[in-house]
């Protein structure tokens, strides 16, 4: 408790717990608690905790008990979370600015300690594994060799924060995925903690774990019962430095669960029908909660894919409460038993325990029998576009269409088509076995078989061991099991080995062309392989160890086989991914792919064999077997019973209490590396992955006025469905990019240029990639107006007075040009704008080109909340409207007036936008008074450093 926490509600009592005593403070002191949702008794507990008459008033706490589940969110609440967990690729740029901070603070004659995480504040270095290396047994240990010399300097960087920042704690490289490492071991569930109330004595504490994530899928930990979802790494920073999270109590979407899954069906089937159910019925914004007797018929790892799977339904979260099946969990990942205890005590007591029986008041409903769901994938290129395995092969054939092109296969390739060809950084040549049970290296292998029924192009292919074939539309050239939404589910990834078992004793194998991975989620995973005796079979079908981290769901896919993406570049193929991740949004896989799937990791398996997404798995054959029959997926799917007989054979608990016994310590490699000192960072101004940004330069003690936007030039202009992985720099980095000229102007070999991810604590690279991923259509730009029509290019209307004779040029160098010239930028865009990955960058690199306003018909959540944490007005075009229908085309002069209303301490509802000749009213999507104090300072980050000061 705060010092100064009125308890207004005389809610503060003791729970016992064994032989200790925990303050709390009970829920059924406040009326109409009784009533809530799980989730949303969880934020009245936060208020009642925090409650200061400040930030959290009395009248705070009793609108959210009064909450009206017909409402629509007007109320504002100030949400603290417990702790701040964050993976690499987002916790670098977070440590960079808080490393920033502590020498801004002293600047203005503050104390750099005062700059601290004061709740836990844990990262995990999952996102730099790149899977250059497969299908052998030395490809983990050479993956992570190349991860740490690819990435030393951020490392060390990180080093130096763990032991410069209290509260700041590091889990090194090839230890796990993120959000399996913080479902086994980093989720308290329910804290009892030491407290500073301000009284002289610490008092302790239980209350419930809750945490905000640098990662969308951050609500995977809902599986568990904690509260909690993706923010901007702007935001996990303000959370760190104690700030709350400032949101409107949403709508709760009740979702019903009965019945059991069937036999045959898999937790991915069952995430995929909810995801398609929920994007149906809308639930962007809002919480999903899980009730019913379906509930206890999910295990705990299946409701883990689910929440894992928030992001791409839209909802804040999706939780399922504390059960029986938590404590089951809890117990089997090595938690201590007054832990346990303590979670048991402490959710019966604030009535945060399931009833099966009893139904919540909720906002809105859906119902679903498991036994309904069938299997399943979802693409080419969305997850939320699921398809009943049966009709795959039907649905493949009618998405082929639209990536295929007419021209033949020994056309003239493209300006686009080689800078896709060339993005993957040069590396050594993957290390793939060809199986001895495949073809002899002469035989000629058929690739995917043209027919009347659909476009074919077959490319003749020899491998570097003399093994031919033809390549052709639909080849699955990817094959992985990757990423933290299936990899953390024993019984999908056991279905997977058994699948692999049954498939080697048959005598098949996977198809040459395909690249088999497998990236588990932890280490106790390939425990459980180990110990079950399966791990020799997916060794034999080419899916070895490649490490343990995000892998293809978030691009590390590494290269394809060198013959094969030369033969894809050279027949413009449309190649196909398979993958057991989250994403599988274009261009984000690998560059040579376009068609890309998400499956169950046995799925996963069954492409891999198969080698084409032009098959009916249900009735097609998967190849012949060494006795000369054909083998179907259905003899060699595994039962039930046979995963559950492996599940309860092979996994203890002793497996996660050695695997996280020492956790944060790291190998001896980890430990070796040299470890600045000090309080304060000291830069290397050589660094080209660390660097000092320019957030506070020249920052002062008052915010000078806010003030309205004129004479701004549209920098770009979008359509629908622009995800953060278009608008922020991710995957490798092209050689003739302004990134890969920066890099190579400052002494960077090409092979040696990495990922933007790894670089993402260097805001020169950053800038220079916003806006350049190979997929945005900028509308500025069109077909034929440049070499490189899609992706980091823009008409540069300061370069001539004549708008229509504006040249094209790179996104960064007209930012230069109009940063030079002094002209504000604004950003044009359709629906959902900035949906996907909560990627700070996409909102940090719009700022630092310039941009000063975003004008869209509809945003995601995290990114609208992130453009204010920069400094950048998002303003929505009137209901009905958007920039056809205002005859926009991004040539016009625009001013943005009616901004300077904020200076009063209001926020205006809308803002007047002039464009030439055509003037509109702007809905100024400021939506709290909390966002309103971060953009009227100038961002976030600034509004922390003077609060502190």
């Amino acid at each position: 408790m705060p010092a100064g926490n009125p308890n207004s509600f005389d809610s503060k009592d003791q729970l016992q717990v064994g032989d200790t005593s925990y303050t709390y403070f009970r829920l059924d002191k406040v009326t109409g608690a009784e009533r809530l949702p799980y989730s949303l008794k969880v934020l009245l507990e936060n208020l009642l905790r925090t409650e200061d008459d400040a930030n959290v008033t009395a009248a705070q706490i009793q609108a959210l008990a009064g909450w009206r589940a017909d409402a629509e969110p007007d109320t504002e609440i100030q949400f603290t979370p417990a702790r701040v967990v964050m993976q690499d690729f987002t916790g670098v740029p977070a440590v960079v600015d808080l490393a920033t901070m502590r020498e801004a603070v002293a600047e203005l004659g503050g104390d750099p300690a005062r700059i601290n995480p004061l709740a836990p504040a844990e990262l995990v270095i999952d996102h730099s594994v790149i899977a250059d290396l497969f299908g052998g047994p030395d490809a983990f240990a050479g993956n992570v060799e190349l991860e740490y010399e690819r990435n030393f300097e951020r490392y060390q960087f990180l080093r130096w924060g763990q032991t410069a920042f209290d509260e700041f704690k590091v889990v090194p490289p090839g230890t796990g995925i993120i959000h399996q490492v913080n479902i086994e071991h980093l989720a308290r569930v329910v804290f009892g903690r030491s407290v500073d109330t301000g009284s002289g004595e610490p008092e302790l504490q239980a209350y419930p774990d809750t945490v905000v994530g640098t990662d969308s899928h951050t609500t995977m930990i809902n599986g568990l019962g904690v509260v909690g979802w993706g923010v901007g790494g702007i935001e996990a920073e303000a959370a760190m430095l104690g700030q709350p999270v400032s949101m409107l109590i949403p709508r709760v979407v009740g979702f019903k669960l009965v019945g059991q899954l069937p036999e045959g069906a898999t937790a991915t089937d069952l995430v995929l029908t909810i995801t398609e159910m929920l994007r149906k019925h809308g639930v962007v914004g809002k919480f999903v909660e899980f009730y019913g007797t379906g509930v206890t018929a999910v295990p705990l790892a299946n409701r883990a894919t689910i929440g894992n799977m928030s992001p791409e339904y839209g909802s804040t979260i999706a939780v399922f409460p504390v059960d029986d099946e938590t404590v089951k969990y809890l117990r089997l990942t090595g938690r201590d038993e007054q832990q346990i205890a303590l979670v048991e005590a402490y959710a019966k007591a604030q009535g945060l325990w399931h009833d099966p029986s009893r139904e919540a008041t909720y906002s809105e409903y859906l119902e679903l029998d498991l036994a309904t769901v069938v299997p399943s994938i979802a693409g080419p290129k969305r997850p939320q576009d699921r398809v009943s395995l049966s009709d795959a092969k039907t649905s493949f054939r009618a998405a082929l269409t639209a990536y295929v092109e007419d021209s033949p296969a020994t056309g003239d390739q493209s300006g686009h088509d080689e800078a896709v060809a060339e993005s993957f950084p040069a590396s050594d040549p993957p290390s793939h076995d060809v199986d001895s049970s495949e073809p002899a290296p002469n035989e000629l292998i058929s690739g995917v078989p043209g027919d009347a029924g659909r476009p074919s192009r077959p490319t003749a292919v020899t491998l570097a061991d003399g093994t031919r074939f033809e390549l052709d539309h639909g080849a699955v050239t990817i094959a992985a099991i990757t990423s933290c939404t299936n990899t953390s589910n024993p019984s999908v990834m056991v279905a997977a080995a058994l699948l692999a078992k049954k498939a080697v004793e048959k005598g098949l194998s996977r198809k040459p062309w395909v690249k088999t991975t497998l990236a588990p989620g932890s280490k106790v995973v390939s425990d459980y392989y180990d110990r079950s005796g399966l791990t020799p079979y997916l060794d034999k079908l080419g899916f070895n160890l490649v490490g343990y981290g995000c892998t293809t769901c978030i691009g590390n896919s590494g290269p394809l086989i060198p013959e094969v993406s030369a033969a894809v570049n050279e027949g413009n193929l449309a190649v196909a991914a398979v993958l057991s991740g989250n994403r599988n949004f274009e261009g984000r896989i690998n560059p040579d792919i376009k068609m890309n799937y998400l499956a169950s990791p046995p799925l996963v398996v069954a492409y891999a064999i198969a080698g084409s997404m032009d098959v009916d798995l249900f009735n097609d054959s998967l190849g012949r077997g060494q006795d000369g029959q054909d083998v179907f997926l259905r003899d060699i799917w595994p039962s039930t019973a046979e995963i559950d007989e492996v599940v309860t054979g092979s996994i203890a608990r002793e497996m996660f209490v050695d695997d996280y016994a020492d956790v944060f310590a790291g190998d001896e490699r980890w430990q070796s590396l040299p470890t600045p000192e000090g309080r304060t960072f000291t830069w290397d101004p050589e660094s080209t992955y660390v660097r000092k940004p320019p957030y506070f330069d020249g920052m002062q003690l008052e915010p000078a006025p806010v003030t309205d936007i004129t004479g701004a030039r549209v920098l770009v202009k979008v359509g629908d469905s622009v995800t953060t992985d278009h608008i922020s720099p991710a995957g490798s980095i092209r050689g003739d990019s302004p990134a890969g000229t920066y890099l190579a102007e400052h002494g960077v070999e090409r092979k040696d240029f990495n990922s933007y991810g790894s670089r993402r604590g260097n805001h020169e690279v950053m800038i220079r990639g916003t806006f350049a991923n190979i997929r945005l259509r900028n509308q500025l730009t069109p077909p034929g107006a440049a070499a490189l029509p899609e992706g980091g290019f823009t008409r540069n209307f300061a370069a001539v007075a004549d708008s229509s004779a504006a040249p094209v040029s790179t996104i960064y160098d007209a930012s230069v040009d109009y940063a030079e010239a002094g002209v504000p930028l604004i950003v044009l865009a359709g629906k959902e704008y900035g949906s996907g990955s909560s990627r700070d960058w996409a909102a940090k690199g719009t700022a630092l080109l310039g941009v000063r306003a975003v004008i869209a018909e509809s945003y995601e959540r995290i990114h609208r909340s992130n453009l204010i944490g920069m400094g950048v007005l998002p303003l929505q075009y009137p209901p009905g409207e958007n920039a056809e229908s205002l005859g926009l085309t991004g040539e016009e002069t625009f001013s943005v007036t009616g901004v300077t209303a904020l200076n009063d301490g209001g926020i205006p509802r809308e803002v007047t936008v002039s464009a030439d000749d055509t003037t509109f009213s702007a809905t100024l999507r400021i939506d709290t008074p909390g966002e309103a104090e971060y953009y009227r300072h100038g961002g976030i980050m600034q509004y922390v450093l003077r609060s502190l000061l």
